[in-house]
């Protein structure tokens, strides 16, 4: 595997783990925004909507590594937009996360 590769596949696992973040913290405000998705989400009751949450997050990760690992295993991004991109998606995701984030958007 030449370094080129190598490169694209590491920065595709960097990015990868931000998408799976911000995916994360996008699906637990749109839980607590409907009430519906909410209980899509339940796939395992002790836990509630955490379990569904988790699970498409990890579904979403490792499609987006597998597609960013095959497109960028002969042409990788520059390093610095690589970087960038996973700290902003990684933000998205500990933003949404937080109950004074998504309290804003629920019903009082």
């Amino acid at each position: 595997m030449t370094a080129v590769e190598q490169a694209g596949k590491a920065l595709a696992a960097l990015v990868a783990a931000g998408v799976g973040s911000a995916a994360v913290g996008v699906l637990t405000t749109l839980a607590e925004v409907s009430p519906g998705l909410k209980n899509v989400l339940n796939v395992y009751d002790p836990v509630g909507p955490l379990s569904g949450k988790t699970t498409v997050a990890v579904v979403i990760w490792l499609m987006t590594w597998y597609v960013l690992a095959h497109y960028w295993r002969v042409r990788p991004p520059a390093m610095q937009s690589a970087l960038v991109a996973t700290f902003i998606l990684i933000g998205v995701g500990f933003v949404g996360t937080f109950p004074l984030f998504f309290a804003r958007f629920t019903a009082h």
